[in-house]
Order: C-alpha cells, then sequence, then structure tokens
C-alpha cells in the first residue's frame, strides 16, 4: 500500500509540476513586463523555501484551517472542501460495464493515430498533403473512442456526494495529507522545472525566432512549431533530474502522517518486525528500481529517430507553402530549414 500511494502522489505531482513549469518557465520570457515579473517572483518565493516547511503550510496552515463537514465550502455545488479533505464524485459503473469496456477496446485496435503517421509520412515523400479529415481523426481519436463507449449505451455516471448528518456520504475523498502532499510537490518542483524550461528556451539561437517572425509566423506558433521543438534536446535530461527529486521527496509526507513507502517500510513494518538492516534495505532498493526505470523512460525518449526531424520539417514546410500554392515541396522544405 505504502508502494502505490508513493507511485500514485509522485505520478499525479510528475504530470501537475511539469505543467506548471512549463507554463511558468514561458511566462519569465514573456514580453509582458508584469506576467515576467510576476513569474520571476513566484520562482525565487518557492524554491527559497525547505519542502518540509511548504508541506507543512499546505497541511496545518491551509487545509487545516478549512471549516468542518457542515460548513463545508463548495465549487458549483459538486465538490467540497472541508478540514477531512476535498470530497469529490466518483465515477461508477453499472451493468455491462464489461461489454463496453472491450467494445471500446476494440475501438482502441482501428488506431487513428495510425492513419495521421501514414499521413505525415505521405506528406514527407511526395510533399502532397492528405485530406484534412484523416489528419483530424488522428488528433482527435481519444474523443473517438469516448464516442464509441457512449454510443454502445454503457451505463457509466457519477455517484454525487451528500451531506448526511455529521460527514458526507458517497463520492470520492481526497485525503487532506494526500492533497497537502500533493500541492507542496508539484508547486515546489515545478519552480526548478520553470528555470530548466527557460533555460532551455534562451538555448534556441534567436535568429530562429526572428527567422520565423520575419516569415509571417504568429508568436504562438514560433513557440511551437520553431523554439520548443529544439529546447527539448536541452529540457528532457534536467527534466528527468526533477521527475526524480519529486519521487525521492515524497519520502517527506511522513511528517504529516501520509502512508507513503518510506512511512509504512521504515515506520510500521521496522516496529513491528525489529529487522532494522533488511527493512532499509528493501526501502532503498525499492526507490533505487523507480528511479532506474525512470531514467530508463528518460533513455528511450530521447533515443534518436530518424524520420522525428523530417516530419517536423515538413510540418513547417507546410504551414509556409501550403500545397495549393503549387509550388514544389522541396522548396518549401529548404525554406523551412532556414529556421
Amino acid at each position: 500500500m505504502g508502494l502505490l500511494n508513493t507511485l500514485l502522489v509522485a505520478g499525479i505531482g510528475i504530470v501537475l509540476a511539469t505543467i506548471l513549469g512549463f507554463l511558468i518557465g514561458i511566462a519569465r520570457l514573456s514580453p509582458n513586463w508584469l506576467v515576467a515579473r510576476l513569474a520571476g517572483g513566484y520562482v525565487e518565493l518557492i524554491r527559497n523555501l525547505p519542502l518540509l516547511f511548504q508541506i507543512l503550510f499546505w497541511y496545518l496552515a491551509v487545509l487545516g484551517t478549512l471549516p468542518g463537514p457542515r460548513q463545508s465550502l463548495s465549487l458549483f455545488g459538486e465538490i467540497f472542501l472541508n478540514n477531512r479533505g476535498i470530497i469529490v464524485p466518483a465515477p461508477v459503473c453499472g451493468r455491462g460495464r464489461r461489454r463496453g469496456l472491450r467494445r471500446l477496446r476494440c475501438s482502441a485496435c482501428s488506431r487513428p493515430s495510425s492513419s495521421r503517421l501514414w499521413a505525415k509520412r505521405r506528406r514527407v515523400r511526395t510533399g502532397r498533403a492528405v485530406s484534412g479529415v484523416v489528419d483530424q481523426l488522428g488528433a482527435d481519436h481519444r474523443a473517438c473512442r469516448l464516442l464509441v463507449l457512449v454510443a454502445t449505451g454503457v451505463p457509466i455516471g457519477f455517484e454525487q456526494p451528500e451531506l448526511r448528518g455529521f460527514n458526507f456520504v458517497g463520492g470520492m475523498r481526497l485525503i487532506p495529507e494526500f492533497v497537502a502532499l500533493l500541492l507542496a510537490l508539484t508547486t515546489y518542483t515545478a519552480a526548478f522545472i520553470a528555470e530548466v524550461v527557460r533555460a532551455g528556451i534562451l538555448a534556441v539561437p534567436r535568429g530562429q525566432t526572428e527567422a520565423a517572425l520575419a516569415l509571417g509566423l504568429r508568436r504562438g506558433l514560433t513557440l511551437r512549431l520553431i523554439v520548443v521543438p529544439q529546447a527539448l534536446r536541452v529540457i528532457v535530461p534536467p527534466l528527468t533530474n526533477q521527475y526524480l527529486n519529486l519521487t525521492k521527496n515524497s519520502s517527506l509526507a511522513v511528517a504529516i502522517g501520509y502512508p507513503d513507502l518510506f512511512a509504512v517500510f521504515a515506520g510500521t513494518t521496522l516496529h513491528q518486525t525489529g529487522q532494522a538492516i533488511e527493512i532499509i534495505a528493501i526501502t532503498m532498493a525499492v526507490y533505487l528500481a523507480i528511479s532506474l526505470l525512470t531514467s530508463a523512460t528518460d533513455e528511450l525518449v530521447q533515443r534518436p529517430r530518424p524520420d522525428r526531424g523530417a516530419m517536423m520539417t515538413s510540418d513547417v514546410a507546410t504551414l509556409l507553402c501550403p500545397p495549393r500554392a503549387g509550388r514544389t515541396r522541396a522548396a518549401a522544405a529548404g525554406r523551412a530549414e532556414t529556421l
């Protein structure tokens, strides 16, 4: 149970910290003076405060001061916040869910994303764009699967929490320890990720941005198609280090009583068995295995792919020179290479 709790908070924290860190890192380079200063102030404040202090702040000063269940703070009448945690609607499945999930897996076998990959390769090979319908199906394959799930009549709904007596019944409750740990890890790690993202973007030569703007690309497209793909080569290696730090920092959950891997193994199990050397060795081995698995995933992500650069060049070439303009793909690709 402790391992699952650690993996849960680490997995969710990595996703949230990455999103928040990228937003703050890009905001630090914003031409808007106020946005850039606010992002810089966030980074300087959060990363210079101890993580344990931030965990205790969220747990005692924020969540600990919330009212009781009867005076819960309500968000849209669906989500309730109180000193016992956050109560949200819980997804439930009725009868026939196995048949519906089987149909969902069958729809996933069609893999509309493969049609999008085929369209890109065809565009790289011939210079001719495929119908936008095929490309859109590849982009919206998740929506297509959900549409199949709804169309087959699978009874999926949400159980609404309801106040009965002195507590809520139904729904799903996120305990305060989990919420405090997740918020602290997310905000703390996002400050370091923001600096990594800022450094990666600044590592891209300024001439790339100037050339894209001179060709008429908007700043958003320039960032998405030109700057970020080149910056990822610099961003990904230190980003993995931040993921490892987040996973290992989750062991501070013992300070607020969250039953993570360290609290269960080096706490409860150690006191019950008395085998200190063996328990500590097992705990170290589990953390080492998680870190090595994360590093191996990073190596797979950084492994070069022969067609990645060609597809990226083709995307920019198609944007700068649509096929209906009558120009050849070679000329458009050569124009994109100048970026």
